[in-house]
Parts: C-alpha cells; sequence; structure tokens
C-alpha cells in the first residue's frame, strides 16, 4: 500500500439522482415526492436561453420551500458553463438566496482544474458574507474530450471536489462517436464503447476519495436497456446513475443497491476474518473460498452502502 492515500472525501448516498429542468415548477414539485435519492435542479441544457432568468427564481422558491430534507433527498443545482455569462449569476444569486438548502454544485464541462478553483473562489466568499454554517460540495461533470484528457489532474483538485460525473451526450459530441441513443450503443462496435471512459474517470475517482456516477440514458421508453447500462456501470464500481425520467429512478435504486445476499455474505466475510485474526492468522476461509484482507475491503464497501440506504428509510 502506498504511502499516500486519500480517503473518502464525503459518503453521500448517490445510488440515483433525478434531473429536474428549473424552468418547469411542476417538475420540480414532483421530484420532491419520488424515490430519488439526489436531485439536480438545472440551469444549464434543460432551460432554453429564454427562461435561464426565470429558472434561477424558481430554483430558489422551491429549495426555499419545499423542505427536501424530510422529504430524503440531497440538493443539488447544475449551473451553466464557465464559457457563458449566466454562470456567476447562477452562483451568485442561487447559493445568496437559498444556498443553506444547497448540498453540491454541478460544474458543467469542466476541462482543467482551474474551472473549480473559479467555482470555489466564488462560493468561498459568498458562504462567508452570508454566515453559513454548512460548506457546498462541488461535483464535476466530465463530458468533453479536454475534461477527460485532463480527468486525472481534475479528481486530484484539492477543495470542495466530491464527485464526477461522466456527461456520455456531450462526450459522444465532443469526441465526434457515432451513437443512436443518449448512453445507448452503437452496434457496429464490439461491446461497450463508453467503458473506456467511464472506466478511467472511475479510477482517477476511486484515486483521490471521490463518488463516481454515471450519466443519463435517453430512451426512457426502454428500462431494459437502462438496467442494462447501468449494471455495465456497476461492474466497473460506479455508484449510481442519472434519471432523465422519474421511470428509471427505481430501475437505478435497485441496480446500485446491494442485494440481501450480498449483504449478509459482507458481514459474514468480515465476521470470519476477525476470528481468524483473533488465531493469528491473516486469511480464512468461507463458502469453500478463501478470503483475506482485500476481500474485507470489497465487503465494507458492500456494508457502507447498506448503511447508507438504511439510514434514508
Amino acid at each position: 500500500m502506498s504511502y499516500t492515500l486519500y480517503p473518502l472525501k464525503k459518503q453521500r448516498l448517490q445510488r440515483s439522482e433525478l434531473a429536474v429542468p428549473g424552468s418547469n415548477p411542476s417538475m420540480i414539485e414532483k421530484a420532491a415526492d419520488t424515490d430519488v435519492d439526489y436531485v439536480f435542479l438545472d440551469l444549464e441544457d434543460a432551460v432554453a436561453p429564454p427562461d435561464k432568468i426565470k429558472a434561477r427564481s424558481n430554483i430558489i422558491q422551491a429549495l426555499n420551500d419545499i423542505d427536501w430534507k424530510a422529504k430524503g433527498k440531497t440538493m443539488s443545482i447544475r449551473i451553466n458553463g464557465l464559457d457563458t455569462h449566466y454562470m456567476y449569476r447562477d452562483v451568485v444569486e442561487v447559493v445568496e438566496q437559498a444556498g443553506q438548502h444547497i448540498d453540491t454544485i454541478l460544474v458543467p464541462k469542466v476541462g482543467v482544474p482551474a474551472d473549480l478553483y473559479t467555482v470555489e473562489t466564488m462560493l468561498s466568499q459568498i458562504e462567508v458574507a452570508q454566515g453559513f454554517t454548512h460548506q457546498i460540495g462541488l461535483e464535476a461533470l466530465i463530458e468533453t474530450a479536454l475534461g477527460m484528457a485532463n480527468v486525472e489532474a481534475i479528481a486530484a483538485t484539492p477543495g470542495r471536489l466530491e464527485a464526477m460525473h461522466f456527461g456520455v451526450a456531450d462526450y459522444a459530441a465532443y469526441t465526434r462517436a457515432r451513437t443512436v441513443v443518449i448512453g445507448g450503443l452503437n452496434p457496429d462496435y464490439p461491446g461497450d464503447q463508453w467503458h473506456f471512459a467511464l472506466s478511467r474517470m472511475n479510477v482517477a475517482c476511486r484515486s483521490y476519495g471521490l463518488r463516481a456516477i454515471d450519466g443519463p440514458f435517453g430512451d426512457f421508453s426502454d428500462p431494459d436497456a437502462f438496467v442494462d447500462s447501468a449494471k455495465r456501470a456497476a461492474a466497473l464500481g460506479i455508484e449510481g446513475k442519472w434519471a432523465i425520467h422519474p421511470s428509471q429512478i427505481k430501475l437505478a435504486n435497485e441496480v446500485f443497491s446491494p442485494t440481501e445476499d450480498e449483504i449478509n455474505k459482507a458481514r459474514r466475510i468480515v465476521e470470519e476474518l476477525r476470528k481468524a485474526e483473533s488465531q493469528g492468522k491473516g486469511a480464512a476461509s468461507l463458502d469453500g473460498k478463501m478470503i483475506d484482507a482485500a476481500s474485507e475491503r470489497m465487503a465494507n464497501n458492500v456494508i457502507a452502502v447498506a448503511d447508507a440506504i438504511a439510514a434514508k428509510s
């Protein structure tokens, strides 16, 4: 084990994350009563330019009027990109007027570490000026070729960064990948064409103590394809996925939740290793298979998610 270690910055249950356009108040209200873990109220791509200013006020009102915490929701807002003139007002207005109800800010199209530094500087000043008692986290949306080329450097950014998300739609556009549906697979590719990008982002996240989240699957009329996509991401170590439609929430929660059998086995692994440890042994046997310290680390990952789900219930 390297002497250089980066522990998990922030544990949050993020199996499902509902994307909700800030320009649609009725959708925001409905989101509060879903079973989703995370909600991001969107000011960016889901909001047309003429509606950006009104979307800000809708989001401010919703954050202040709805008791999201009582409904078990972690709240995020997706601001506009740093290359737009909307971004600074998104941060200033929403955080000054409703920042006490915001857990994280999702920064789109992050390309270099300095992008996050810019937002963090603004947040730090606003929090001090407003006297906030909590610190708002940052999440980076990796959805450009530049962002993926710099993903390790972005992950290593000190400060508020908690998680990275893979934005497959813009990533396909920036890399000129051919795809038939957002997050779907091109039949001409022998396997999953998003595997490399997701795996690289996940490794960067795990290296620096960040959560790794998969982005959208566009065809919400095809639940089986959504589940397949989520399962492929989960197999790599991704811990959650976006829902662009409420029907995808339950599917994501199921895929990214450990089963009872998995939880029970994880607890048994820990118990057997404790017994072995008391006997001066570094390894043990469970169901005819060897288990050791690496097995315990994998088991603890399962137990942590199970405990987070139980705490939310």
